[in-house]
């Protein structure tokens, strides 16, 4: 059986959603209990919910053999596996906000607050700014109304968050969305069956494009 590591919630949901139309579904998923892991022989398949940071985890380390990550996460912790596919689901964008007065007049390190300190590095590096990064790991919009910071570093959907408390994008770092990724082991020794899928599940992302 293939393991297959899917993130809890929402985007989860939507992804399971995905494997069902491609022909590898698991009904007892859709029944209401607390289990975590979920399996049918039929289609070679068994499931588990995971929280979406630790999807990565699970796959690197071989306790699944695929799994699906955002492109947040995946570049947040740079985990060592395959990326196989962009399922064009759970879209967003990784963006810095700041108030809507504040303006970078580049004089002193910038205070940046953000859940994502590797890829918030990555990106001022890569323009020459010196910052202080200031891990946070909730309310990041509270950072720069109380001045902990100048600005932040978050994952943006529709700006709503943003607008209700004064705040704007100042600038667009990445568009983010989810991946199906592998174990380098799994896929070299189930390749076949790993292949089938993303397969299948390309050709159902492609159509919905």
């Amino acid at each position: 059986m293939l393991n297959i590591a899917l993130p809890k919630g929402r985007l989860g949901e939507t992804v399971y959603d995905l494997f069902e139309r491609a022909g590898f579904d698991c009904p007892s998923i859709r029944e209401k209990s607390r289990k975590l892991i979920f399996e049918n022989e039929k289609t070679g398949v068994r499931f588990f919910w995971v929280k979406p940071s630790d999807v990565p985890i699970y796959v690197e380390r071989g306790a699944a053999d695929i799994g699906v990550a955002g492109k947040d996460i995946i570049l947040e912790y740079d985990p060592d596996v395959y990326e196989l596919l962009d399922l064009k689901l759970g879209k967003c964008r990784m963006a810095v906000a700041a108030k809507k007065d504040f303006h970078d007049e580049n004089v002193k390190t910038l205070r940046v607050a953000t859940k994502f300190p590797n890829i918030a590095s990555s990106y001022y590096e890569r323009i020459g700014r010196d910052i202080d990064i200031i891990k946070l790991n909730g309310s990041i919009e509270l950072a720069p109304i109380l001045g902990l910071s100048d600005v932040i570093v978050d994952i943006v959907e529709t700006g709503t968050t943003l607008r209700e408390n004064d705040l704007e994008v100042k600038a667009e770092i990445l568009p983010i969305s989810a991946r199906l990724i592998a174990n380098k082991s799994s896929f070299r020794f189930a390749d076949k069956e790993i292949g089938r899928i993303a397969d299948k599940m390309k050709e159902l992302v492609t159509l919905n494009d």
